[in-house]
């Protein structure tokens, strides 16, 4: 399944929310994928600029992490 939303912090209300496709860093990038990586038991967030990817967050486990997957794929 494809993650759709990766919310991080102690509250969910007001904690930091990442959808894909959000436009981040002023405007100038959008998020392309957030995946989890099994080897590093964390979240990644990848963010896109024309043609190319750049990681640019990771999140583990030691923060408290809510996440909404896409279902109408």
């Amino acid at each position: 399944m494809y993650i759709r939303k990766i919310s991080i912090g102690n509250s969910y209300k007001d904690g930091m929310h990442y959808v894909l496709d959000q436009e981040v860093l002023g405007g100038n990038y959008n998020i392309h994928l957030i995946d989890y990586d099994a080897e590093s038991n964390s979240y990644k967030l990848y963010v896109s600029r024309e043609d190319e990817i750049f990681l640019w967050k990771e999140f583990n486990h030691s923060l408290p992490i809510s996440i909404e997957y896409n279902i109408n794929l």
